[in-house]
């Protein structure tokens, strides 16, 4: 049976190995590679034990989109391929997440 009480609950751990820490955080951010998740004052617990660290992250998050970065190299190719500006080789690849082929497709239809 599990105790109820959170300080019972600690030592409990405590003695398995496991140490329990709360982290003063101001702000996490998840990044993928498509979006931003942005926590604003979360709480935030480390939880050490047996070599591994976890974090448990909770509380009210933001989701910000990502722009992909899109390289000179990567401009300049789409131009040369696609004959077009450098401003519609660089708005194709926007659109496209970044992804070369799809950009040039999108351009050779249109």
């Amino acid at each position: 049976m599990l105790p109820t009480n959170i300080k019972q609950m600690k030592k409990m751990m405590k003695q398995m190995g496991i140490d329990i820490e709360e982290l003063d955080a101001e702000e996490v951010i998840i990044r993928t590679s498509t979006e931003e998740l942005i926590f604003k004052n979360p709480s935030v617990t480390k939880i050490s034990g047996r070599g591994i660290e976890m974090f448990q992250v909770t509380g009210s998050y933001e989701v910000v989109k990502r722009k992909p970065e899109i390289s000179e190299e990567d401009v300049r190719l789409i131009m040369e391929q696609a004959g077009v500006s450098e401003e519609v080789a660089r708005k194709a690849l926007e659109e496209s997440g970044g992804d070369l082929a799809e950009a040039l497709l999108k351009l050779q239809e249109s």
